[in-house]
């Protein structure tokens, strides 16, 4: 199974690079650029600076909450780790309403675009309506989907202790051993399905994020970007991490998906640099691509916020039953929430 996730991923991964980078490329401008002061040597060096302290940041964020394997304290059976998780839930909310979904809405409303269709339809909002639904119906299709074969495979297994245990008491402390199992694989599994979208989602704005900075030449843009997105990958890498965690990958599996999401924005960036020559950001068709890729990922995001870990984990049982838990949990989700939107003052 771990094979397939990781076969699929790669695939979708290879999929966006290949239709987002050459139609970024090719793009001509039709719009004026904006003036700003351009320092080739200087923002190369910022550039550099952002690159390694994105990537820093990134895998950081990524490893804290991979870090309740080692330190019981932190580990997702504990009542800490649900303030973990609803800070970075409420980082992601916020990164797809605050800083994401805007810029979808900025691109598709550029005036550099032409006034039919684009100024006809609200774009941006239908493109993270759709993603909205589609992460539902991938998420419910998914979690149906390896159920059923996990449930298979139980069947088979239970039916042949069965058989070798002629004793009723037995058999019955066999079928109770089995269902708690299977609730618990039920529940690994959609855990996995979470962190694999969520991932995904995360990637494609990173992705972006990291091109418009790269090929952007303007020291006075990208200084301020440094540090914002700095802490803006290191929120991010949080949520992510956390979702990660309950999946309880193999550690091949963590391995591979904390390298992903530390590297993206940085690979971006690379990106960026080696393309500042052709690339044009006011461009009709990168503003078109960056916006429907903008707010797809915000669509993403929202949805995997919303329903996949704050409901989830609000609606808990053992949230429900503790009035401390839920007050702390409400104010991680706050203050995770608050952070991230702060950032978009200076990102």
């Amino acid at each position: 199974m771990d094979k397939f996730h990781r076969t699929r991923k790669a695939l979708i991964f290879s999929v966006l690079f290949l239709v987002i980078l050459p139609t970024l490329v090719v793009s001509e401008c039709t719009c004026d650029e904006e003036d700003e002061e351009r320092d080739r040597g200087k923002a190369l060096r910022y550039k550099v600076a952002a690159l390694v302290s994105i990537l820093s940041a990134s895998a950081i964020g990524v490893c804290i909450p991979l870090i309740g394997k080692v330190v019981p304290s932190l580990s997702p059976e504990k009542d800490f780790f649900f303030f973990i998780k609803a800070f970075a839930a409420g980082v992601i909310l916020a990164t797809g309403f605050i800083h994401v979904l805007p810029d979808a809405f900025e691109n598709l409303t550029s005036p550099c675009l032409k006034e039919h269709p684009w100024g006809d339809f609200p774009f941006t909002g239908f493109v993270a309506m759709c993603t909205a639904m589609g992460t539902l119906m991938i998420d419910t299709y998914a979690t149906a989907y390896f159920q059923n074969q996990h449930s298979k495979g139980a069947q088979v297994v239970e039916a042949n202790n069965v058989e070798m245990d002629n004793d009723h008491e037995g058999h019955l402390h066999q079928h109770h051993l089995h269902t708690h199992n299977h609730d618990h694989s039920s529940e690994l599994l959609r855990n996995r399905v979470i962190s694999q979208v969520l991932e995904m989602g995360i990637i494609v704005h990173s992705v972006i994020i990291g091109i418009s900075l790269g090929a952007s030449e303007s020291p006075n843009t990208i200084r301020p970007l440094v540090a914002a997105l700095t802490f803006h990958q290191f929120f991010e890498g949080m949520g992510l991490g956390s979702c990660i965690c309950q999946a309880n990958f193999k550690k091949v599996s963590v391995t591979i998906m904390g390298l992903f999401f530390a590297l993206t924005t940085p690979v971006g960036i690379g990106i960026g640099i080696g393309i500042t020559n052709v690339y044009d950001e006011n461009s009709p068709t990168a503003l078109i691509v960056e916006g429907i890729f903008n707010a797809a990922s915000s669509g993403i995001l929202i949805y995997m916020a919303l329903v996949d870990l704050l409901a989830a984990d609000f609606m808990h049982p053992r949230m429900q039953n503790s009035g401390t838990l839920r007050l702390g949990a409400n104010i991680s989700l706050l203050f995770g929430a608050g952070c991230m939107s702060l950032l978009a003052k200076w990102a």
